[in-house]
């Protein structure tokens, strides 16, 4: 069972580490508490990244899982509920 809803999206996004957004992504599904990203590069379950929003900025988020080049990814702060509208609102 989820703990929240989810909504589909494509939104372009960037990951990295230590600050710096260093590899380009695909969010395709998104929800308060995580997403799942489509990737260029390869990401290991466990590891804490940024997760570079549009009209949000960063955000902390562990990977939970990885297959191929798809992850999802938990926040490590939930986003407030007007930052999720507006990646949803388009």
């Amino acid at each position: 069972m989820r703990k929240s809803p989810r909504a589909h999206v494509s939104l372009d996004a960037r990951i990295g580490r230590g600050g710096l957004d260093r590899a380009l992504c695909k969010v395709v599904d998104l929800s308060v508490n995580g997403v799942r990203l489509q990737t260029y590069s390869e990401l290991r379950a466990g590891v804490t990244i940024w997760l570079a929003l549009p009209k949000i900025g960063r955000c902390a988020a562990r990977v939970i899982w990885v297959h191929d080049f798809e992850a999802g990814l938990e926040f490590e702060r939930p986003l407030a509920s007007k930052d999720f509208e507006a990646l949803t609102a388009e």
